[in-house]
């Protein structure tokens, strides 16, 4: 039986807080930028849906009818999609009518795909 009460030896536990703590810090900043990127594509996406969206509209207005295809309005109105990201889903209903326009990441999943 002991008198007094042994003293504990935080020695190891106070050695690896800062390392501990160190890697909380980078953690947390690696998920920072992982957030920060995945707002960057989402913005990407956003902007080349509205610049396709924008020129079709541009084109209806100066021709008379919507474009058939992208590549028309890539050629003749500047628009510059990233084929390596992005996938355009452009469907002409009528030369009178706004086509579906809708632009997925590459390996992404389209409205148009139904779960069966």
């Amino acid at each position: 039986m002991r008198l007094y009460k042994r003293k504990r030896d935080f020695g190891r536990v106070r050695a690896l807080l800062p390392i501990l703590g160190g890697l909380a810090v980078a953690e947390a900043f690696l998920l920072g930028l992982q957030n920060a990127s995945g707002a960057v594509a989402d913005e990407q996406l956003r902007m080349t849906e509205d610049s396709i969206r924008r020129a079709a509209v541009s084109c209806y207005a100066a021709e008379g009818s919507y474009p058939q295809n992208v590549q028309y309005l890539a050629d003749h109105y500047g628009v510059q999609i990233d084929e390596k990201k992005f996938v355009v889903n452009y469907s002409i209903i009528g030369s009178n009518t706004m086509p579906y326009i809708e632009v997925v990441p590459r390996g992404g999943r389209s409205q148009l795909d139904s779960d069966f």
